[in-house]
């Protein structure tokens, strides 16, 4: 068993990670990092750069966790492609981080991490920035 957190190089996404370490800590179990880029797009803000994920990864060895990271493409549902991992590679929970949308926002975008959070058939842990995730 592992823990998944689903990783973007935002606020959010940080938090997310923090709380995937810490989890996997607890737990005694190895931590997978997933940052999908959409397949096809020229520039996509959500991809975490080599940086980035030196940072979370030398953080996850600081506190002892062993990690993966998983950079997989998907076509146009993010949330299948978390549910999907999560199932794939057996994980215990999946960590996911959460912002603040209008009800407006939500309707037309719709929210990954609600359908997350809805379609899992295991624990999610949800997490939010001290700010309420701005």
């Amino acid at each position: 068993m592992s823990i998944l957190v689903g990783y973007v190089p935002t606020p959010v996404g940080e938090a997310a990670a923090r709380a995937a370490i810490e989890e996997a800590g607890l737990r005694r179990e190895p931590l997978l990092i997933v940052n999908s880029v959409r397949e096809g797009a020229l520039a996509d803000r959500s991809v975490a750069s080599p940086e980035d994920l030196d940072r979370i990864t030398a953080e996850a060895e600081a506190a002892g966790v062993r990690w993966r990271v998983l950079q997989p493409s998907h076509r146009d549902d993010l949330a299948e492609e978390i549910l999907e991992l999560a199932r794939e590679h057996e994980v215990s929970r999946i960590v996911i981080g959460l912002r603040r949308r209008s009800q407006v926002g939500k309707f037309i975008m719709g929210s990954h991490a609600q359908r997350i959070l809805l379609q899992a058939d295991r624990p999610v842990l949800a997490v939010k920035t001290d700010d309420g995730g701005f």
